[in-house]
């Protein structure tokens, strides 16, 4: 199974060009599924056709779905969120607050994430392209993962922890029941399966779209750092709404082709090695399953759009001597952007308002990090043993 997903800034056209992937992808031979996240769908209008919160066939190998959140909390989160709601009450919590207390926080993202990847599975698509919400919605979205994680990792390991005192505190405070814990962790398994599958580049390949402008490019900049502290994999990019090269006489035309000429050969060099495919700005919309195979073949010519363009570099780490570097691919931010800290086996990184939690190997887990510095377009963070080690192993 093949996973795609187009995000970029609103308004940049990732709904044409993820709906024209799945097109191309259908006339293949392959059974495909396109599938809007976004809560302000656009989907069935590109396709022209009524969609629903199920994948629906609308031509050959070809099936689309506008997820609803609404929808898929009640029946993925209803019953769960339910016995929570009554844990808090019984602790004088009132009904409305217990009720929002329910939720953990992003669990309409996960929920939907989860509900397209059961889809996938469960039709057996051999292609999967997802019409992602803008940029910072989309990178909440793939956050998720590693963030319910660590909230379900807190809840199983109070309940694993509180020993005879359950009977003691109980009484005082809104302790998980063993339905709800069961029922976090069996979710927590399927998120991190999910996790899995996501960051897997023979998998899932993510696509910036982006416009020859200046806000835009800086958007799919950060939308790129933020998928790399992530660890998901970009195979290319999609410059949309390019106007083509030509003799124009009109001097408004000649000052907009200029600007837009320079700003696309940054796109070009910015994202390098990524491959950058190009669609031309049209006269009019691209709407209907035959414009958008034109489209698709526009960008793509004769390549396979469902294949993996391009494999970059992941997260590992390397020893020098006694030093172990932890190397993190995060190109186009600077040091200064840049926070970390490190507790236990956890190193937590920071960039804007977006934070990853590393989980590090034991080998790294009792040791210091003692300097972190960019090299090629990665952080690279130095750990070594504790000074009082050291001294005790001379």
């Amino acid at each position: 199974m093949r996973i795609i997903l187009y995000l970029g800034k609103g308004g940049v056209g990732k709904t044409t060009v993820s709906a024209a992937t799945a097109v191309r992808a259908a006339a293949q031979g392959k059974r495909t599924l396109v599938v809007s996240t976004d809560l302000a769908h656009s989907l069935a209008d590109c396709l022209q056709t009524n969609l629903t919160s199920e994948p629906r066939e609308i031509a050959t190998n070809l099936w689309a779905q506008e997820v609803n959140v609404l929808d898929e909390m009640r029946q993925g989160w209803g019953k769960l969120q339910e016995s929570m709601t009554k844990t808090l009450r019984k602790q004088g919590i009132n009904a409305v607050l217990a009720n929002e207390l329910a939720l953990i926080p992003g669990m309409d993202e996960i929920v939907s994430l989860i509900n397209i990847y059961r889809n996938a599975r469960d039709g057996n698509f051999e292609v999967v392209v997802i019409d992602a919400a803008p940029t910072g919605e989309t990178v909440r979205l793939l956050s998720m993962p590693d963030t319910f994680q660590w909230y379900a990792g807190r809840i199983m390991g109070l309940q694993n922890n509180l020993g005879f005192a359950r009977p003691l505190l109980k009484a005082v405070l809104p302790i998980p029941t063993s339905e709800i814990v069961d029922a976090v962790n069996a979710l927590s398994e399927r998120v991190k399966t999910l996790r899995e599958v996501l960051s897997d580049p023979a998998v899932s390949s993510y696509r910036p779209v982006v416009n020859p402008e200046r806000m835009v490019i800086k958007e799919a900049l950060r939308a790129e750092t933020y998928l790399a502290l992530f660890g998901y994999p970009i195979d290319a990019v999609v410059c949309n709404r390019v106007i083509p090269a030509g003799d124009y006489q009109d001097a408004f035309m000649q000052d907009i082709y200029q600007t837009q000429e320079k700003l696309r050969q940054r796109i070009h060099q910015t994202f390098a090695p990524l491959p950058v495919w190009e669609a031309p700005y049209r006269s009019r919309e691209i709407l209907g399953i035959d414009a958008l195979g034109e489209l698709a073949t526009t960008i793509f010519g004769t390549n396979d759009p469902t294949q993996v363009f391009h494999r970059g570099p992941i997260q590992e780490i390397v020893q020098e001597g006694d030093t172990y570097i932890l190397r993190l691919p995060l190109p186009h931010v600077e040091m200064d952007k840049v926070s970390m800290s490190k507790h236990g086996d956890e190193m937590v990184v920071e960039i804007g308002n977006f934070k990853r939690d590393i989980t590090l190997p034991s080998i790294l887990a009792n040791q210091e990090a003692t300097v972190a510095r960019f090299v090629n377009r990665a952080l690279e963070i130095h750990f070594s043993a504790p000074s009082e080690q050291t001294d005790k192993s001379a």
